[in-house]
């Protein structure tokens, strides 16, 4: 009987319970519905393109460009990892294209870094597995001086295709490196204009002093000129005004007449200068400062 009454029992309890088993399923059922779509945006969110990072340098785009190709060669990718005792992820290459991202069209040099076998690498959302990692930089020119520059970082699972993003380190990173081999470039560009001007600054002033010294050169060619015509002149004046004794020399008259009284006799050669002159006779001083009359026949030009 004990076996009749409690079966009826049990039943009875089994009723009172379906109702709130369905209840609780279908409240789990409509909370699993209402988040779906969160689970799903979330799931998009990790799969759609980065904005990218994007700066620009106060630098030209041909220096731009030799700046990124020195950072494109040394086969790392930087700001990432895959081991803790090792913080450099090497054997990068560069690639002229890579299926990992869409294909731009937006003008632009575009450049790719690619490093496969990289195994759950480090500042990558929600990275696992073992993929390949790819770095793609854009070279825009904005102006002469002025050049944009943009890098995006991806790392796609081999197995299972899934992108993930990067969280900004490796596109931060490798701008970091490029920009210090900007600075070197320009700093070498700096030096080498400084050196330049330097030169330039040394060869005015080697031409100033070399235009000074012919300057000076002329001017006592001039004086020496000057002193030259000057001395010819006064050798001249001296040819026309000095005279000198005929041998065997002559008597200084005291007037220009044959019976006028003598005031010395001249030696032979003596040299006088003229001081009058008449048609026949010159008033003339001796180099003591006599002064006195000799007849023109009795004088003759110095040598």
């Amino acid at each position: 009987m004990r076996r009749t009454v409690l079966q009826p029992i049990e039943e009875s309890a089994v009723r009172r319970l379906s109702p709130l088993r369905s209840a609780a399923a279908l409240t789990v059922a409509l909370l699993c519905f209402l988040s779906a779509p969160r689970w799903l945006g979330a799931a998009k969110d990790r799969n759609e393109p980065s904005p990218g990072f994007v700066k620009e340098f106060a630098a030209s785009l041909e220096d731009v460009l030799q700046a990124l190709q020195d950072a494109l060669q040394d086969q790392i990718i930087h700001g990432t990892y895959v081991f803790d005792k090792e913080k450099t992820l090497t054997g990068a290459r560069v690639v002229e294209s890579t299926p990992l991202f869409q294909p731009w069209k937006a003008g632009g040099k575009v450049f790719y870094k690619i490093r496969t076998g990289a195994l759950a690498p480090r500042h990558f959302r929600d990275s696992a597995d073992q993929g390949t990692i790819a770095v793609r930089f854009v070279v825009t020119s904005v102006g002469p001086e002025r050049t944009r520059l943009r890098i995006d970082a991806i790392f796609v699972e081999d197995a299972h295709r899934t992108l993930h993003q990067s969280d900004g380190t490796v596109e931060s990173s490798e701008y970091k490196v490029i920009q210090d081999r900007l600075q070197a470039i320009q700093f070498a560009q700096q030096e080498a204009a400084d050196a330049l001007r330097r030169r330039e600054s040394i060869d005015l002033a080697r031409q100033t002093l070399v235009h000074e010294r012919e300057a000076e050169t002329t001017r006592w060619a001039a004086a020496h000129s000057s002193v030259q015509d000057l001395e010819q002149q006064v050798n001249s004046l001296r040819h026309q005004l000095e005279r000198r004794v005929k041998a065997p020399g002559a008597a200084l008259k005291a007037a220009p007449f044959h019976s006028a009284s003598s005031i010395v006799t001249l030696a032979a050669y003596t040299e006088v200068v003229i001081v009058i002159v008449t048609p026949y006779w010159y008033g003339v001083e001796t180099p003591d400062g006599q002064r006195g009359w000799v007849p023109l026949d009795q004088l003759e030009p110095l040598p």
